[in-house]
This record gives structure tokens, C-alpha cells and sequence, in this order.
């Protein structure tokens, strides 16, 4: 049977999503096309063997509008011949453009393909692709959840509660995300697969503290849900959420045979595969049964794998996830996670792929395995092995 690999990948350092942002001022085709331009210069290839570049992006309005993967393709001077497209499955947009690409492969439909991601939350703001006075969901699903849904930082707060995860909790696993993550820049880990030479990711602050941290104010407290949900403790803040940020990931994945032909050398192969969808109004916890469907499918227990990678929207998301399926946290998120390095939603995906296939080499580790939360109540789940 035929497999997919993992032949190159890289990621752009990620930017504070703001005006002046390290990345803001370009736009996010042209950020796209640098990070697949040099994408296929790591690899050596011509992109005209390219089948196909499949993109995630979240909010496909304005500057990120009319399929921006293909854009990117055309702006990054690959010849007009490679298709591309643009998928949204909201935060696990390029998670699941990683999951087409290699399922692409794995049937014989591809033999090369490009998975990638990007946004840039300071040019195209989170929630723009919503008009003034549209309404997204429409009546038969508001019906089916009369007493309404909320939105991701609520979600958060009801998990939290939940689970009973503290705010100390919940400061300290940022904590550990910040000082990961500045150890892991100190120590050049990140080195190899950041594409821009001398800058570093833009939200890591090295110099918190578990002081720092408790003076932040709740970020989502509203009297009216708080009426609704009086067990709500609004421990969610601006420091143990990931922040609004720009960025670009890409991954070049194809069959070993098609690697061997071209003398590339394959670097991890997609093991499993997995989605999942739970409760909208929790919306974040799909991650659980991601992971326990995953794991089933391909036959191992939680304690098979050696590296975890599980995106930090909130620290309850990671922590409430870690309560079931009992997983040790220094095998989670290594060298931190979105709370330190930055969430820019559709490219995260791409990003944490990246890192994790980059860890796993450097650690030795066999198997990895990567999820994601996603409005809407979803997850995907992925199983890397490397090679």
C-alpha cells in the first residue's frame, strides 16, 4: 500500500497580530507565497511537479479572499499550471489541508502535494468574515439550540469549570508555554525550521511571571452569561489565551516512492488520520474524542506516543483534554504552544506540524501526535511516524 511523507516543512516566525506586527505590513498571499517559495527551494524541486497546494485559511474576506492559496501559488512563481485551493475547517483549517494533501497521496490521486496555511489577524480581523446583520447560522440550527451558543473564550470559561481547572492552574501551564518556548529560541531548536533568518516568534514573553500573570483581568465576563452560567468562575485572561497573531506554514508531502525517485529523503510518513465533532456550546472539547478515535483506529494506547502537540486556544482546552486521556505534560507541547508562540488560526495547523516533525528528529521520537480544537465543537487529529 502506498504511503505518504513528510519531505520538507517550514513556517514563518509568527507576529503579533497589530498594526506594527513584525508580519503586518505584508500581505498574507504574498506571506504565503515566501513560505512556499522557499518551501520547494529546501527541497530542490521544480514546483512544476507540484499535483496540488491545498491552503487553510479561517477568514476568507478581504485580503484573504478568492481562494488565497492559489494566489500565494501564482505569487510565489510557480507555474501557472499547479492548482490550488483554500479550505476552512475554522482553527484546524491547514491541519486538514495536511490531511487532504496526504490522503491525496495515500490513493494515488497526487504524488506531490503541498499542505500550507496562513492568516494575518492584523490585516483581516477575526469575525470580519461576518457582515453587519447576516446571520451565519440560520434558523433551523438556532431551533436546535434555542437557549443559543457562545462564543470560543466563554467556551473556555465553561470548560474550566467543568473540569474545576483553577486559574493557578491555568497560569501556570501559561507559564510553562513562555519559558518552553523562549528555551527552546535560546537553545536554536527552532532554528531549522523558521524560514526568516534572525527573527523570532513575537509573542513569547520570556519575563512573565506567576505575579504578572494573576494581575490580569478577565477577558470575557458579560452579566448576562454570567446570569446564564452562574458556574462560571471567569478565570480566562489575556494571559493564559493565545493572542491574535500573523502567520505562514507549509509542508511537502508525497509518496516514499516518488522520494526515492527524486532522491529526497523522507522524513516522517502520515500514520493515522482522524476528526471528530462534539458539543458546539463546550465547543472546544473535541479534542478528547479526536484523540481516543484516533488511538483506537490505529491500535495504540496514549502512553505509545512520545510527543504531543495540542493547540493552546485556552490552557483549559489542554488541561481538561490531559485530565482524559491521562498524558504527562512534559510530553505535551514541548517546546511551548500557541499561548507563547502565537495562534494565527488557519496557519496553525501547518505551524504545529512543523514543530512537532522538527521535535521528533531531534528527540528521536517515533510517533507524534497532533490536535486541534475548532469552532463549532470539531478536532482534527493526526499521527505522525518518523522515519
Amino acid at each position: 500500500m502506498r504511503d505518504a511523507v513528510i519531505v520538507e516543512a517550514v513556517r514563518t516566525p509568527i507576529g503579533r497580530g497589530r498594526p506594527g506586527g513584525l508580519l503586518h505590513a505584508e500581505h498574507p498571499a504574498d506571506l504565503l507565497a515566501r513560505t512556499l517559495a522557499e518551501l520547494v527551494r529546501r527541497a530542490g524541486i521544480d514546483p512544476a511537479q507540484v499535483d496540488d497546494v491545498v491552503g487553510g485559511t479561517v477568514t476568507q474576506v478581504g485580503d484573504q479572499a478568492v481562494n488565497i492559496t492559489r494566489s500565494a501559488v501564482l505569487a510565489a512563481g510557480f507555474p501557472e499550471s499547479v492548482p490550488a485551493t483554500t479550505v476552512d475547517r475554522q482553527c484546524g483549517s491547514s491541519q486538514q489541508a495536511a490531511h487532504f494533501a496526504a490522503q491525496g497521496v495515500l490513493s494515488g490521486a497526487y504524488d506531490i502535494a503541498i499542505a500550507c496555511g496562513v492568516e494575518s489577524m492584523s490585516r483581516v480581523p477575526m469575525g470580519s468574515a461576518v457582515l453587519p446583520g447576516s446571520d451565519p447560522f440560520g434558523p433551523a440550527l438556532t431551533a436546535r439550540y434555542p437557549d443559543g451558543l457562545v462564543g470560543q473564550g466563554v467556551s473556555a470559561e465553561l470548560i474550566a469549570a467543568r473540569w474545576k481547572i483553577s486559574r493557578e492552574e491555568m497560569d501556570e501551564f501559561a507559564l510553562t508555554s513562555h519559558r518552553r518556548a523562549a528555551d527552546a529560541w535560546e537553545r536554536g531548536e527552532f532554528d531549522r525550521e523558521v524560514a526568516w533568518t534572525g527573527q523570532r516568534d513575537e509573542s513569547i514573553r520570556p519575563g512573565t511571571s506567576l505575579e504578572a500573570l494573576a494581575g490580569l483581568k478577565p477577558a470575557y465576563y458579560d452579566p448576562a452569561i454570567a446570569e446564564r452560567f452562574p458556574e462560571i468562575g471567569w478565570n480566562i485572561t489575556a494571559g493564559n489565551a493565545s493572542p491574535i497573531n500573523d502567520g505562514a506554514a507549509a509542508l511537502l508531502i508525497m509518496g516514499s516512492d516518488v522520494a526515492a525517485r527524486l532522491g529526497l529523503r523522507p522524513r516522517a510518513r502520515f500514520h493515522s488520520f482522524a476528526v471528530a465533532g462534539d458539543d458546539p456550546l463546550l465547543m472546544l472539547t473535541a479534542i478528547v474524542p479526536a484523540t481516543q478515535k484516533i488511538l483506537a483506529r490505529a491500535g495504540l494506547e496514549p502512553s505509545d506516543i512520545d510527543l504531543y502537540e495540542v493547540n493552546e486556544a485556552f490552557a483549559p482546552v489542554v488541561l481538561a483534554w490531559r485530565h482524559e486521556i491521562g498524558v504527562d505534560l512534559d510530553r505535551v507541547n514541548v517546546r511551548g504552544g500557541a499561548i507563547a508562540l502565537g495562534h494565527p488560526l488557519g496557519a496553525s495547523g501547518a505551524r504545529i506540524m512543523t514543530t512537532l516533525l522538527h521535535a521528533m528528529e531531534d528527540r528521536g521520537a517515533r510517533l507524534g501526535l497532533q490536535t486541534m480544537c475548532e469552532a463549532g465543537g470539531q478536532a482534527n487529529a493526526t499521527i505522525l511516524e518518523l522515519l
